[in-house]
């Protein structure tokens, strides 16, 4: 918990802040603004939708949040029915008894269309963590401009977007950051997993999904083979999501041709890669992760045909992994749909490990990365909230 300058309580009279997570990263967000939120305004009350990190900083939630929490597109179609209804409650409770401002965390395709709603009723709207609209949909923006009073971004990139398009914005930086630490304590991190001190550590992040572990599990296994063919003393580490994810790994790692020796590990993604000297993984958040680990990384990414080709013809920026697009340079190698084969990933991880020159001009541009993400996120938050209460609506 982040120590709180006593000139930070703002006003000791009842104020209601309205808050919709829909997913449990939306949860960890909403905590930490809850209780620098409280700090501010110490008589504030909080309602709307949350989880159980939420409800035990004293939010409390009309809805289980767990009904939002809904994946794919076949899921969301089953169950929209019930989500119009969650939806049509919140607005009337909104509407009934007005909160002096709603925060929507993440989660846009139900957040937005709410904060839309309440501003079109003179309540103030923030939207919490941009939608990727800097990346591909852009017209999404028109929509967002009429829905915010103020957008909050984790990233710069995201909030320079924004500023372009004349949509108030405050860049408060990502809590990764803030919970990450400077230097990782690798040598312990391997102990606690059983690993070797002094050989190689190769971590492989095939994704969360079973989706994802089918499409790039085979893959990023046979990389790993074509590494250890010429590294035979290199240790091979793969955390898996859950126990569905852990069989589908094993079945994977049985069915190849020749034995790896591989540890599967239950959970602990960010230990795996703190305790690697390289990671390959997919795109997505882990990425950040491995960048705030200060670790040396081969992004490797494959989409169905058609997929990729519509994605490419929407998307506007020229990289897919956060170190890249933070750096607004190529820091780390991203191996694409018919670029990303066994022998061009392990080659790729190879130099790297082989590299210890690059690995040190790495860690010293992954460093000034996290300082500038590292900008405490839930006060810079509460900060940027409180003082659009204070002065109302623009």
């Amino acid at each position: 918990m982040t120590d709180h300058p006593s000139s930070a309580i703002i006003s000791e009279r009842s104020i209601t802040f309205g808050i919709i997570a829909g997913e449990a990263s939306g949860d960890i967000l909403g905590a930490g603004l809850v209780r620098s939120l409280r700090y501010r305004y110490p008589n504030a009350r909080f309602v709307g939708i949350g989880g159980e990190e939420m409800v035990a900083e004293g939010f409390h939630s009309l809805v289980p949040m767990e009904r939002l929490s809904v994946m794919g597109l076949v899921e969301v179609l089953g169950r929209i029915r019930e989500l119009f209804s969650i939806r049509t409650r919140l607005l009337d409770y909104f509407f009934t008894t007005p909160p002096d401002v709603v925060i929507g965390i993440d989660s846009p395709d139900f957040t937005l269309a709410i904060e839309r709603r309440c501003r079109e009723a003179g309540i103030l709207s923030v939207h919490y963590v941009s939608p990727s609209v800097w990346a591909w949909r852009q017209k999404r923006i028109l929509k967002i401009a009429k829905s915010v009073n103020l957008m909050l971004t984790l990233f710069p990139f995201e909030a320079r977007f924004y500023e372009e398009h004349q949509v108030p914005v405050a860049f408060v930086g990502h809590p990764l950051a803030d919970r990450i630490p400077m230097e990782p304590d690798t040598l312990k991190l391997r102990g606690s997993l059983g690993l070797e001190a002094n050989a190689p550590v190769l971590a492989v992040l095939p994704g969360s999904r079973a989706g994802e572990v089918e499409r790039l599990g085979t893959l990023f296994l046979e990389a790993s083979r074509w590494i250890q063919e010429k590294c035979p003393d290199l240790q091979l580490v793969i955390p898996c999501v859950n126990r569905d994810r852990e069989k589908q790994v094993r079945d994977l790692v049985d069915a190849l041709d020749v034995k790896l020796p591989v540890t599967i590990v239950r959970g602990r993604s960010r230990d795996v890669m703190a305790a690697s000297d390289v990671v390959l993984l997919a795109s997505g958040t882990a990425t950040l992760e491995a960048m705030l680990l200060k670790k040396p990384m081969v992004v490797g990414y494959r989409l169905s045909g058609l997929s990729y080709a519509l994605l490419s013809r929407l998307v506007k920026v020229p990289y897919v992994a956060l170190p890249n697009l933070l750096a607004r340079r190529q820091l780390v190698p991203e191996l694409l749909q018919g670029d990303a084969t066994a022998e061009s990933l392990g080659a790729a991880v190879l130099r790297s490990l082989e590299n210890s020159e690059e690995r040190a001009r790495l860690k010293e541009a992954f460093t000034k990365l996290h300082h500038t993400l590292k900008r405490g996120a839930d006060e810079k938050a509460a900060q940027a909230i409180s003082e659009l209460v204070e002065r109302g609506a623009s």
